[in-house]
């Protein structure tokens, strides 16, 4: 049974849906083993030691980008056609909200992605950490905290289409990309090299959690291409998703359409689930110092807000987006490294553990 088959059948929302699970229990299970963490891989940089999370952490991204600018060369996907390039943006809205994010990612031990799959792993503290997260999202998307984020957001906005394109600004389009992203995957390999030699299962681990971005876009693509309805051209994210689980738990008045994003994102705990257990890395964690409940919290809002003003986490803006290359995914990618290195530099100054 063919794609166009399964549309006529299931219907777009559901296949959209069921794709996005399938991608979602693969990613999910190969982040959970590889330990693909973007926050332990800021930590390594920053100590001037690239170690075991750096070299995965990029090779994750160096795969990302090379699946998916290979997509691009074989006619596969139209990045014009997304969110990031296609709607209006903001300059500030990724700088701040990446900042933001950021430093919130350095307090709670882990970004969006990483709090589902700790949460997987029985982390109590990742769990609440996901759900003030969630929380977060929702109050700055349309709650009370929607005027603050649109205040930040209206300060550099940028129009969608070309001026959201690296490779249009640049005028390298469309080999730059491509280059761009081969030397990503060289310098990941040359990490993880360095850092793993002998260990194939591992660089598996981090390659295919990079390919499960170019499988989303690639997904997305293809069912768009053959629906007779609008499709969202879309790759994984973790911020959105989050706010629209939380409103399908709390209130089946306010639920959100069906699609890729409502697979993606259970589909990734129980990945991440399923590693744990065959790894015996399962088991419950609670709150290892009470005083650090604080952090925990106001790195969580930190994290939901920034996330919803740069348009996106380190997974759904900064590779997602930074995969096809839009401007201002690539600044909230660089502006969240930055974001954490700061918030670093104050939790060694405070003599508060890291």
């Amino acid at each position: 049974m063919n794609l166009a088959s399964l549309l006529e059948a299931w219907g777009d929302a559901h296949v959209l849906a069921a794709g996005g699970a399938l991608i979602g229990l693969v990613f999910g299970f190969m982040a959970q083993r590889s330990r693909f963490c973007a926050r332990a891989a800021v930590l390594e940089c920053c100590d001037g030691q690239p170690g075991d999370r750096f070299s995965v952490w990029w090779l994750a991204l160096g795969a990302a980008f090379a699946g998916t600018q290979l997509l691009v060369l074989a006619g596969a996907l139209e990045p014009s056609k997304s969110r990031f390039i296609a709607n209006p943006g903001s300059v500030s809205g990724a700088v701040l909200g990446g900042l933001l994010f950021g430093a919130g990612m350095i307090l709670t031990r882990g970004c969006a992605s990483r709090l589902l799959i700790l949460s997987a792993n029985g982390n109590l503290r990742a769990l609440l950490s996901g759900l003030v997260f969630a929380v977060t999202v929702q109050a700055s998307m349309s709650g009370w905290l929607a005027p603050v984020r649109q205040f930040f957001y209206s300060l550099w906005p940028v129009d969608g289409g070309p001026l959201r394109d690296l490779q249009v600004i640049s005028g390298t389009a469309p080999w730059g990309g491509s280059v761009v992203a081969l030397a990503a995957l060289a310098t990941g390999v040359y990490f993880f090299w360095r850092q793993h030699n002998g260990r194939p299962w591992l660089a598996l681990g981090a390659v295919a959690t990079g390919l499960c971005i170019a499988a989303g876009w690639g997904f997305t693509q293809a069912v768009a291409n053959q629906s007779f309805e609008p499709v969202a051209l879309t790759s994984l994210s973790f911020s959105g998703p989050s706010a629209e689980w939380l409103m399908r738990v709390l209130s089946s008045a306010s639920v959100p359409g069906f699609g890729f994003d409502a697979g993606l994102l259970p589909a990734t705990f129980i990945g991440s689930f399923i590693g744990a257990v065959l790894a015996g890395d399962f088991k419950f964690e609670g709150f290892k110092t009470e005083n650090k409940l604080g952090h925990y919290l106001t790195g969580a809002i930190l994290m939901g807000f920034g996330a919803v003003l740069a348009g996106g986490c380190t997974v759904g803006a900064g590779m997602s987006g930074g995969a096809i290359f839009a401007v201002t995914a690539w600044l909230t990618l660089i502006s969240i490294w930055a974001g954490a290195a700061v918030a670093l530099r104050v939790h060694k100054r405070m003599g508060w553990a890291v």
